[in-house]
Protein backbone atom coordinates (compact mmCIF):
# COMPACT_ATOMS: atom_id res chain seq x y z
CA UNK A 1 0.00 0.00 0.00
CA UNK A 2 2.78 2.39 0.87
CA UNK A 3 5.71 3.18 -1.38
CA UNK A 4 8.74 5.06 -0.24
CA UNK A 5 12.12 5.88 -1.68
CA UNK A 6 15.23 4.15 -0.41
CA UNK A 7 16.19 7.48 1.12
CA UNK A 8 13.23 7.60 3.49
CA UNK A 9 13.40 3.90 4.33
CA UNK A 10 17.03 4.11 5.50
CA UNK A 11 17.06 7.39 7.39
CA UNK A 12 19.33 7.31 10.42
CA UNK A 13 18.52 9.16 13.62
CA UNK A 14 21.16 11.75 12.75
CA UNK A 15 19.63 12.30 9.30
CA UNK A 16 16.19 12.70 10.85
CA UNK A 17 17.48 15.30 13.29
CA UNK A 18 19.22 17.16 10.45
CA UNK A 19 15.91 17.15 8.53
CA UNK A 20 14.16 19.12 11.27
CA UNK A 21 12.92 22.58 10.33
CA UNK A 22 14.97 24.48 12.90
CA UNK A 23 13.43 27.82 12.00
CA UNK A 24 10.02 26.40 12.89
CA UNK A 25 11.43 25.01 16.14
CA UNK A 26 12.96 28.38 17.03
CA UNK A 27 9.59 30.08 16.42
CA UNK A 28 7.88 27.61 18.76
CA UNK A 29 10.54 28.13 21.42
CA UNK A 30 10.33 31.92 21.12
CA UNK A 31 6.54 31.78 21.47
CA UNK A 32 6.96 29.47 24.45
CA UNK A 33 9.44 31.85 26.06
CA UNK A 34 7.20 34.88 25.47
CA UNK A 35 4.12 33.04 26.71
CA UNK A 36 5.86 31.97 29.92
CA UNK A 37 7.02 35.53 30.60
CA UNK A 38 3.47 36.75 30.00
CA UNK A 39 2.03 34.09 32.28
CA UNK A 40 4.58 35.09 34.95
CA UNK A 41 3.28 38.64 34.57
CA UNK A 42 -0.36 37.52 34.98
CA UNK A 43 0.64 36.03 38.34
CA UNK A 44 1.88 39.46 39.42
CA UNK A 45 5.58 38.80 38.93
CA UNK A 46 5.58 35.59 40.95
CA UNK A 47 6.00 31.96 39.94
CA UNK A 48 2.51 30.88 41.02
CA UNK A 49 -0.12 28.43 39.75
CA UNK A 50 -0.70 29.68 36.19
CA UNK A 51 2.94 30.44 35.38
CA UNK A 52 4.16 27.18 36.93
CA UNK A 53 1.50 25.06 35.23
CA UNK A 54 2.02 26.74 31.85
CA UNK A 55 5.79 26.24 32.03
CA UNK A 56 5.49 22.55 32.93
CA UNK A 57 2.98 21.93 30.16
CA UNK A 58 5.09 23.69 27.56
CA UNK A 59 8.20 21.67 28.47
CA UNK A 60 6.27 18.38 28.44
CA UNK A 61 4.33 19.03 25.24
CA UNK A 62 7.33 20.48 23.37
CA UNK A 63 9.36 17.39 24.29
CA UNK A 64 6.45 15.23 23.17
CA UNK A 65 6.35 17.10 19.86
CA UNK A 66 10.03 16.36 19.23
CA UNK A 67 9.57 12.63 19.86
CA UNK A 68 6.36 12.40 17.81
CA UNK A 69 8.12 14.13 14.91
CA UNK A 70 10.25 11.02 14.38
CA UNK A 71 7.14 8.91 13.71
CA UNK A 72 6.79 8.08 10.03
CA UNK A 73 4.26 10.23 8.19
CA UNK A 74 2.44 7.12 6.96
CA UNK A 75 1.54 6.36 10.61
CA UNK A 76 -0.44 9.60 10.80
CA UNK A 77 -2.05 8.73 7.46
CA UNK A 78 -2.99 5.23 8.65
CA UNK A 79 -4.41 6.35 12.00
CA UNK A 80 -6.17 9.50 10.77
CA UNK A 81 -9.67 7.99 10.89
CA UNK A 82 -8.97 6.34 14.24
CA UNK A 83 -7.73 9.67 15.63
CA UNK A 84 -10.98 11.33 14.52
CA UNK A 85 -13.17 8.54 15.96
CA UNK A 86 -11.36 8.55 19.33
CA UNK A 87 -11.67 12.34 19.69
CA UNK A 88 -15.33 12.14 18.61
CA UNK A 89 -15.90 9.53 21.34
CA UNK A 90 -14.21 11.89 23.83
CA UNK A 91 -16.59 14.66 22.73
CA UNK A 92 -19.60 12.41 23.32
CA UNK A 93 -18.22 11.42 26.74
CA UNK A 94 -17.60 15.07 27.65
CA UNK A 95 -21.16 16.00 26.62
CA UNK A 96 -22.64 13.21 28.77
CA UNK A 97 -20.32 12.87 31.76
CA UNK A 98 -17.79 15.69 31.46
CA UNK A 99 -16.63 18.24 34.00
CA UNK A 100 -18.86 21.32 34.15
CA UNK A 101 -17.40 24.79 34.66
CA UNK A 102 -18.93 28.23 34.08
CA UNK A 103 -22.10 26.60 32.74
CA UNK A 104 -20.31 24.55 30.07
CA UNK A 105 -19.68 20.79 30.05
CA UNK A 106 -16.56 20.55 27.86
CA UNK A 107 -13.86 18.76 29.82
CA UNK A 108 -12.84 15.22 30.73
CA UNK A 109 -10.92 14.85 33.99
CA UNK A 110 -7.71 12.86 33.50
CA UNK A 111 -6.47 13.84 36.99
CA UNK A 112 -3.26 15.41 35.67
CA UNK A 113 -5.16 17.54 33.13
CA UNK A 114 -8.75 18.49 32.32
CA UNK A 115 -8.83 17.51 28.66
CA UNK A 116 -11.01 19.55 26.32
CA UNK A 117 -11.70 17.23 23.36
CA UNK A 118 -12.99 20.07 21.18
CA UNK A 119 -9.44 21.48 21.02
CA UNK A 120 -8.11 18.12 19.82
CA UNK A 121 -10.89 17.98 17.23
CA UNK A 122 -9.39 21.07 15.55
CA UNK A 123 -6.43 18.83 14.60
CA UNK A 124 -8.35 15.57 14.18
CA UNK A 125 -10.72 17.07 11.59
CA UNK A 126 -7.81 18.31 9.45
CA UNK A 127 -6.03 14.95 9.71
CA UNK A 128 -9.21 13.06 8.85
CA UNK A 129 -9.97 15.17 5.77
CA UNK A 130 -6.34 15.07 4.64
CA UNK A 131 -6.63 11.26 4.66
CA UNK A 132 -10.10 11.26 3.07
CA UNK A 133 -9.16 13.54 0.17
CA UNK A 134 -5.69 12.00 -0.21
CA UNK A 135 -6.84 9.32 -2.64
CA UNK A 136 -9.85 11.17 -4.04
CA UNK A 137 -9.43 12.30 -7.61
CA UNK A 138 -10.14 15.97 -8.31
CA UNK A 139 -12.98 14.92 -10.63
CA UNK A 140 -14.62 12.93 -7.81
CA UNK A 141 -14.29 15.49 -5.02
CA UNK A 142 -17.39 17.33 -6.21
CA UNK A 143 -19.52 14.18 -6.45
CA UNK A 144 -22.70 14.11 -4.36
CA UNK A 145 -21.48 11.08 -2.39
CA UNK A 146 -18.18 12.69 -1.34
CA UNK A 147 -19.84 15.98 -0.41
CA UNK A 148 -22.43 14.23 1.80
CA UNK A 149 -19.77 12.10 3.51
CA UNK A 150 -17.56 15.15 4.09
CA UNK A 151 -20.41 17.22 5.52
CA UNK A 152 -21.40 14.34 7.82
CA UNK A 153 -17.83 13.99 9.11
CA UNK A 154 -17.74 17.73 9.79
CA UNK A 155 -21.22 18.26 11.20
CA UNK A 156 -21.06 15.57 13.91
CA UNK A 157 -18.31 17.18 16.04
CA UNK A 158 -19.66 20.67 15.34
CA UNK A 159 -23.10 19.75 16.73
CA UNK A 160 -21.55 18.05 19.76
CA UNK A 161 -19.44 21.11 20.58
CA UNK A 162 -22.42 23.45 20.09
CA UNK A 163 -24.39 21.35 22.60
CA UNK A 164 -21.72 21.72 25.33
CA UNK A 165 -22.25 24.76 24.68
CA UNK A 166 -19.18 26.22 22.96
CA UNK A 167 -20.28 28.02 19.82
CA UNK A 168 -16.93 29.74 19.23
CA UNK A 169 -14.93 26.51 19.14
CA UNK A 170 -17.63 24.85 17.01
CA UNK A 171 -17.31 27.66 14.44
CA UNK A 172 -13.51 27.29 14.39
CA UNK A 173 -13.76 23.50 13.91
CA UNK A 174 -16.24 24.06 11.09
CA UNK A 175 -14.02 26.66 9.43
CA UNK A 176 -10.97 24.35 9.72
CA UNK A 177 -12.90 21.66 7.86
CA UNK A 178 -14.14 24.11 5.24
CA UNK A 179 -10.56 25.29 4.65
CA UNK A 180 -9.52 21.71 3.82
CA UNK A 181 -12.56 21.39 1.49
CA UNK A 182 -11.29 24.45 -0.36
CA UNK A 183 -7.72 23.18 -0.51
CA UNK A 184 -8.85 19.75 -1.73
CA UNK A 185 -10.52 21.35 -4.76
CA UNK A 186 -14.23 21.58 -3.93
CA UNK A 187 -16.01 23.69 -6.54
CA UNK A 188 -16.32 27.35 -5.57
CA UNK A 189 -20.04 27.38 -6.36
CA UNK A 190 -20.73 25.28 -3.26
CA UNK A 191 -19.07 27.93 -1.08
CA UNK A 192 -21.13 30.65 -2.79
CA UNK A 193 -24.39 28.72 -2.33
CA UNK A 194 -23.54 27.92 1.30
CA UNK A 195 -22.74 31.57 2.03
CA UNK A 196 -26.06 32.69 0.55
CA UNK A 197 -27.99 30.11 2.58
CA UNK A 198 -26.13 31.18 5.73
CA UNK A 199 -26.95 34.86 5.17
CA UNK A 200 -30.61 34.11 4.52
CA UNK A 201 -30.93 31.84 7.56
CA UNK A 202 -28.87 34.05 9.90
CA UNK A 203 -31.90 35.70 11.59
CA UNK A 204 -33.38 32.26 12.31
CA UNK A 205 -30.04 30.90 13.60
CA UNK A 206 -29.64 33.86 15.97
CA UNK A 207 -33.07 33.12 17.48
CA UNK A 208 -31.78 29.72 18.63
CA UNK A 209 -28.70 31.13 20.37
CA UNK A 210 -28.32 31.06 24.14
CA UNK A 211 -29.05 34.39 25.91
CA UNK A 212 -25.36 34.93 26.75
CA UNK A 213 -24.42 34.34 23.09
CA UNK A 214 -26.95 36.94 21.92
CA UNK A 215 -25.59 39.31 24.57
CA UNK A 216 -22.06 38.87 23.19
CA UNK A 217 -23.24 39.88 19.71
CA UNK A 218 -25.07 42.93 21.04
CA UNK A 219 -22.03 43.85 23.14
CA UNK A 220 -19.81 43.60 20.07
CA UNK A 221 -21.88 46.23 18.27
CA UNK A 222 -22.15 48.46 21.35
CA UNK A 223 -19.90 47.61 24.31
CA UNK A 224 -21.03 50.77 26.13
CA UNK A 225 -24.58 49.46 26.49
CA UNK A 226 -23.43 47.51 29.57
CA UNK A 227 -19.96 48.88 30.51
CA UNK A 228 -19.90 47.20 33.94
CA UNK A 229 -21.35 43.91 32.75
CA UNK A 230 -21.14 42.20 29.36
CA UNK A 231 -19.10 45.03 27.82
CA UNK A 232 -16.59 45.31 30.65
CA UNK A 233 -14.09 42.76 29.31
CA UNK A 234 -13.79 44.17 25.81
CA UNK A 235 -13.74 47.81 27.00
CA UNK A 236 -10.88 47.09 29.42
CA UNK A 237 -9.08 45.08 26.74
CA UNK A 238 -9.10 47.98 24.27
CA UNK A 239 -8.03 50.42 26.98
CA UNK A 240 -5.08 48.18 27.87
CA UNK A 241 -3.94 47.73 24.25
CA UNK A 242 -4.21 51.47 23.59
CA UNK A 243 -2.37 52.40 26.77
CA UNK A 244 0.64 50.33 25.67
CA UNK A 245 1.52 52.93 23.07
CA UNK A 246 4.55 52.44 20.85
CA UNK A 247 6.95 50.71 23.26
CA UNK A 248 4.65 49.59 26.07
CA UNK A 249 4.69 50.19 29.81
CA UNK A 250 7.42 47.64 30.41
CA UNK A 251 7.59 44.07 31.65
CA UNK A 252 5.63 43.56 34.91
CA UNK A 253 4.38 47.15 34.73
CA UNK A 254 1.00 46.62 33.10
CA UNK A 255 -1.94 47.89 35.12
CA UNK A 256 -4.12 45.00 33.94
CA UNK A 257 -1.92 42.50 35.74
CA UNK A 258 -1.41 44.35 39.00
CA UNK A 259 -4.77 46.11 39.38
CA UNK A 260 -6.91 43.24 38.02
CA UNK A 261 -8.96 45.39 35.65
CA UNK A 262 -9.15 42.53 33.13
CA UNK A 263 -10.53 39.16 34.34
CA UNK A 264 -9.23 35.90 32.79
CA UNK A 265 -6.30 37.73 31.20
CA UNK A 266 -4.18 34.55 31.20
CA UNK A 267 -6.46 32.74 28.72
CA UNK A 268 -7.98 34.26 25.58
CA UNK A 269 -6.90 37.81 26.48
CA UNK A 270 -3.17 37.13 26.95
CA UNK A 271 -2.43 39.30 23.89
CA UNK A 272 -4.00 42.25 25.71
CA UNK A 273 -1.54 41.97 28.59
CA UNK A 274 1.41 41.43 26.23
CA UNK A 275 0.43 44.42 24.09
CA UNK A 276 0.06 46.69 27.12
CA UNK A 277 3.49 45.77 28.46
CA UNK A 278 5.39 45.73 25.15
CA UNK A 279 3.39 48.13 23.01
CA UNK A 280 3.01 48.30 19.25
CA UNK A 281 6.61 47.22 18.60
CA UNK A 282 6.27 44.13 20.78
CA UNK A 283 2.93 43.25 19.18
CA UNK A 284 4.42 43.52 15.68
CA UNK A 285 7.32 41.29 16.76
CA UNK A 286 4.84 38.68 18.04
CA UNK A 287 2.93 38.85 14.77
CA UNK A 288 6.15 38.35 12.80
CA UNK A 289 6.90 35.18 14.81
CA UNK A 290 3.46 33.82 13.93
CA UNK A 291 3.87 34.79 10.27
CA UNK A 292 7.23 33.00 10.07
CA UNK A 293 5.80 29.92 11.80
CA UNK A 294 2.84 29.76 9.40
CA UNK A 295 5.13 30.33 6.42
CA UNK A 296 7.39 27.43 7.47
CA UNK A 297 4.38 25.13 7.89
CA UNK A 298 3.15 26.03 4.38
CA UNK A 299 6.68 25.67 3.01
CA UNK A 300 6.96 22.14 4.43
CA UNK A 301 3.66 21.29 2.74
CA UNK A 302 4.94 22.58 -0.59
CA UNK A 303 7.98 20.26 -0.58
CA UNK A 304 6.13 17.14 0.59
CA UNK A 305 5.69 14.50 -2.12
CA UNK A 306 2.68 13.12 -0.27
CA UNK A 307 -0.67 14.76 -0.97
CA UNK A 308 -1.69 13.82 2.58
CA UNK A 309 1.31 15.76 3.92
CA UNK A 310 0.58 18.72 1.63
CA UNK A 311 -3.08 18.87 2.56
CA UNK A 312 -2.41 18.59 6.29
CA UNK A 313 0.30 21.27 6.30
CA UNK A 314 -1.75 23.68 4.20
CA UNK A 315 -4.83 23.04 6.34
CA UNK A 316 -2.98 23.33 9.65
CA UNK A 317 -1.09 26.46 8.58
CA UNK A 318 -4.33 28.09 7.44
CA UNK A 319 -6.01 27.14 10.73
CA UNK A 320 -3.20 28.67 12.82
CA UNK A 321 -3.61 31.85 10.77
CA UNK A 322 -7.36 31.72 11.45
CA UNK A 323 -6.91 31.23 15.22
CA UNK A 324 -4.43 34.13 15.48
CA UNK A 325 -6.63 36.50 13.45
CA UNK A 326 -9.80 35.58 15.38
CA UNK A 327 -8.12 35.91 18.79
CA UNK A 328 -6.45 39.25 18.08
CA UNK A 329 -9.57 40.63 16.38
CA UNK A 330 -11.61 39.53 19.38
CA UNK A 331 -9.46 41.29 21.98
CA UNK A 332 -9.35 44.43 19.81
CA UNK A 333 -13.14 44.52 19.55
CA UNK A 334 -13.20 43.72 15.83
CA UNK A 335 -15.07 40.45 16.40
CA UNK A 336 -17.45 39.23 19.13
CA UNK A 337 -15.86 37.32 22.02
CA UNK A 338 -15.91 33.67 20.91
CA UNK A 339 -13.46 31.98 23.27
CA UNK A 340 -10.58 31.40 20.86
CA UNK A 341 -7.16 30.87 22.52
CA UNK A 342 -3.99 32.33 20.99
CA UNK A 343 -1.86 29.31 19.93
CA UNK A 344 0.89 28.49 22.49
CA UNK A 345 0.50 31.90 24.16
CA UNK A 346 -2.83 31.36 25.94
CA UNK A 347 -3.11 29.33 29.13
CA UNK A 348 -4.74 25.96 28.51
CA UNK A 349 -3.32 22.46 28.35
CA UNK A 350 -5.72 21.10 25.71
CA UNK A 351 -5.05 23.94 23.29
CA UNK A 352 -1.28 23.59 23.65
CA UNK A 353 -1.47 19.80 23.35
CA UNK A 354 -3.47 20.06 20.11
CA UNK A 355 -1.06 22.65 18.67
CA UNK A 356 1.98 20.51 19.50
CA UNK A 357 0.41 17.40 17.94
CA UNK A 358 -0.27 19.40 14.80
CA UNK A 359 3.31 20.69 14.73
CA UNK A 360 4.68 17.17 15.21
CA UNK A 361 2.75 15.96 12.13
CA UNK A 362 4.12 18.94 10.20
CA UNK A 363 7.65 18.08 11.32
CA UNK A 364 7.08 14.45 10.33
CA UNK A 365 6.07 15.70 6.88
CA UNK A 366 9.38 17.60 6.76
CA UNK A 367 11.52 14.61 7.81
CA UNK A 368 9.73 12.26 5.41
CA UNK A 369 9.13 14.83 2.68
CA UNK A 370 10.38 12.47 -0.05
CA UNK A 371 8.00 9.71 0.95
CA UNK A 372 5.13 8.84 -1.37
CA UNK A 373 1.96 7.48 0.24
CA UNK A 374 -0.44 5.72 -2.10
Amino acid sequence: MFQQSSYTSHLTLFQKVRSFDFILLICVLVLGFISNLSMYSTDGGEFLYHSKSHFIRFVIFFTMMIFLSFINLKFWHTTAYLFYIVVLAFLIWASLYGVTASGSQRWISLHFINLQPSELMKIAIITCFARYFHRTQISNINSFKNIIISITILIMPVLLVVSQPDLGTAILIGMSGIIVFWLAGLNIRYFVYSSLVLLISLPFVISFLEPYQKLRILTFFNPDRDPLGAGYQIIQSKIAVGSGGLTGKGFLKGTQSYLDFLPEKHTDFIFTLFSEEHGFIGSVFLLIIYVVLIFRVIKIGSISRSFFGKLFCYGFGSSIFLYVVVNMSMVLGLLPIVGSPLPIMSYGGSSMLATMIGLSIVMSAKIYNKQIIN
